[in-house]
């Protein structure tokens, strides 16, 4: 009997924290209000996963370069994506905007970006691609709520992984945020404004190209936990309406659409009206029986990820070849994101199958 093939590795290269290049101001923070306190540790879990995938040379060392310093730039305009989770007393939470960072990690996928697209068990090994460390209940101030990877294939290709939870950024803010870096990053490189401080310290990377080599470490593309592959999403948009009643008709529907059975609860995350200043809002072990009769009757249009606008997100004027995406909801229960977009909703219903 031949042996079994073994399974590509991925390889850390770096890893480090993309700053703002500016201090954010003191004091600002960001209401989650929470419908029930406490907040299981579950719900701090979710969050939205996207992946990029870009044909042409390999990314070279400079390209992650750029990336972070973009990164820092951009993030002095959305302080929140670079803040963590802070818990009171009495239950209720809030995001602290600092200066605290995104996780940035810099990665090599010992497989082609063609191999890897075509694999019927991608879904599963895209959690390789873009990384996620569990938020602390304990100590969620530690924490990172937003981490991205740079993925250099074998032979060419690569692919720019994302992971946020929805607590600190439902799919549309964060389709803002990295259209926003995009167009940073595309800026920053045509008027070459890398400060010269910082490119210092990468110095070393040009006169020993070497040194590059070294692993932080290594794993195998398949041996990451396969979390969210057992639940789909679909897409709504809605005209108007409460957002409970609109998440237990959106449940009920895509349950229908999946052939799935309809989750007995969900957890419902409603976003702000004002990305600037409004609070999200979040209340888990919602049941859409209690809600059905007032959710009836709404008009729900199909949508989908497109109208994100993140098939569009050029990077070394290349717009991607393939996005993946997919919400990470964790556990038996549905998840339901309801997003202020215009004058209707964006909505976003996960059901585990």
């Amino acid at each position: 009997m031949a042996a079994t093939p073994a399974s590509p590795q991925v390889h850390i290269e770096s890893a480090q924290t993309g700053l703002p290049t500016r201090v954010v101001e003191p004091d600002r923070t960001r209401v989650i209000a929470v419908a029930a306190p406490p907040l299981p540790a579950t719900a701090l879990q979710r969050r939205l996963r996207a992946v990029f995938y870009y044909r042409g040379d390999d990314a070279p060392l400079e390209e992650g370069i750029w990336v972070k310093e973009s990164l820092g730039e951009v993030l002095c305009f959305f302080p929140e994506m670079a803040g963590r989770l802070r818990r009171h007393a009495d239950g209720s939470w809030e995001v602290k905007l600092n200066d605290a960072g995104v996780r940035y990690q810099q990665a090599t996928v010992e497989v082609t970006m063609e191999d890897f697209l075509a694999d019927k068990e991608r879904a599963r090994k895209e959690a390789a691609l873009a990384p996620w460390v569990d938020v602390s209940a304990e100590d969620p101030d530690m924490c990172s709520l937003l981490f991205m990877q740079l993925n250099r294939f074998q032979g060419g290709g690569y692919a720019v992984g994302v992971s946020c939870t929805v607590l600190l950024s439902d799919p549309l803010s964060l389709a803002r945020f990295l259209r926003a870096w995009a167009r940073t990053h595309a800026e920053m490189k045509e008027q070459g404004k890398v400060a010269p401080t910082p490119m210092m310290q990468y110095m070393a990377y040009f006169q020993r190209p070497e040194i590059c080599c070294k692993r932080i470490r290594s794993f195998p593309v398949d041996s990451v936990a396969a979390d969210g592959v057992h639940a789909q999403t679909v897409l709504f948009r809605a005209a108007a309406g409460d957002p409970r009643a609109l998440a237990a008709a959106c449940i009920d529907r895509a349950s229908e659409e999946l052939g799935a059975d309809r989750p007995s609860r969900f957890t419902l995350v409603v976003g702000p009206g004002d990305p600037a200043r409004g609070a999200t809002t979040v209340e888990t072990s919602v049941t859409a029986d209690g809600l059905k009769k007032g959710g009836a009757g709404h008009a729900l249009e199909a949508a989908d990820w497109g109208e994100l606008g993140l098939e569009e997100l050029t990077i070394r004027d290349l717009k991607p070849v393939h996005v993946s995406y997919r919400i990470v909801s964790g556990g038996d229960e549905g998840l339901v994101v309801v997003m202020p977009d215009g004058d209707g909703f964006l909505i976003t219903a996960t059901v585990p199958k």
